[in-house]
């Protein structure tokens, strides 16, 4: 499964000039593990929502196998993205220490990896829960790999491509549950793919030195500073606006109730106020207050989505009647 075109990158410190380093080390950095933590997150969100959907305790050994595969097919597409990535990772200070850009992997036994992975968790998936679940993975894996990572060199609409694998894994865990695809499912795939545009322009805010200078292209690296200013406060603005009603899509499908329609207003709210301060880099886009309000909303997305998530489940009306 996709890491996410926009988890990709959470909070990602600039990569120290020499340490030491260990083949473990390199495989945490390989398969992305502190990414995959948030893929996890959403897909046993998924699952726990879909669990209920059936009438049966969430909290059963189909869980972890559910989790185990989506976080193994996880991995693989962390590393054939790296693989493909590897020139590009090195031309960027925060990437270029990545043990596929630096050498300390070889492109054959990155490839080895990521491909057996991505293989063998989607057949796991596909067995120990359904043939849907499986192939819906595998999918992901592909959009994500072989589709949103080379177009990240051809054109900045790669964000909103990438952004379909990226929302998946809700989805994932939901039909890992209850073997179809339905609205609640649905609903947590929108939530999932519009959290993401903030989230995401933030980040390339913050980095899109390094990006330029990789040739990647999205939408804070394109035209003068101004205009890329201008183009991601406007995209950040219109989805974190939208991300209000869509937050509120559970309680209308009758998944939640009052209290998570509640919960979910002020956290949407919140999350539009750090949108609408971020729009400040607007007076100097080049000053060293943009990059910070770039990181605050950047922070401010990555405690959103788990509250959002919580207070979904917490609040979670079980059996669905339609």
């Amino acid at each position: 499964m996709a890491t996410s075109a926009t988890t990709e990158h959470v909070i990602a410190p600039a990569a120290p000039a020499a340490a030491s380093h260990s083949l473990l080390g390199d495989y945490i950095t390989l398969f992305k593990l502190r990414v995959s933590t948030m893929v996890i997150i959403t897909a046993g969100a998924g699952f726990y929502l879909g669990s209920l959907r059936s009438g049966i305790s969430p909290f059963h050994a189909g869980l972890v196998q559910a989790l185990f595969g989506i976080t193994i097919v996880t991995c693989g597409s962390s590393a054939l993205n790296q693989a493909l990535e590897r020139k590009t990772d090195r031309l960027m200070r925060r990437t270029a220490d990545r043990p596929m850009a630096a050498g300390r992997i070889s492109l054959v036994h990155g490839l080895t990896v990521g491909f057996a992975t991505i293989f063998l968790g989607s057949l796991y998936l596909a067995l120990v829960t359904n043939l849907l679940t499986g192939t819906l993975t595998l999918l992901t894996a592909i959009g994500y790999v072989a589709i949103y990572t080379p177009l990240k060199r051809v054109t900045n609409l790669n964000t909103f491509i990438g952004a379909f694998p990226g929302a998946l894994p809700p989805l994932i865990g939901w039909t890992a549950a209850r073997g179809l695809i339905e609205w609640p499912g649905v609903a947590l795939f929108a939530i999932l793919f519009v959290w993401q545009f903030p989230h995401f322009m933030a980040i390339g805010w913050m980095y899109r030195e390094d990006y330029a200078a990789a040739g990647i292209r999205l939408t804070p690296t394109l035209g003068d500073t101004r205009y890329a200013a201008l183009s991601t406060v406007v995209q950040s603005l219109f989805y974190a606006v939208l991300m209000i009603p869509v937050s509120l899509w559970p309680t209308a499908l009758h998944t939640t109730g009052t209290p998570y329609a509640i919960a979910a207003a002020v956290l949407s709210l919140g999350y539009l106020w750090y949108t609408i301060r971020f729009a400040r880099i607007l007076r100097d886009p080049d000053a060293p207050e943009a990059r910070q309000y770039a990181r605050d909303l950047l922070r401010a997305s990555v405690i959103y989505l788990p509250l959002l998530l919580g207070a979904m489940m917490l609040d979670a009306k079980g059996r669905l009647l339609f």
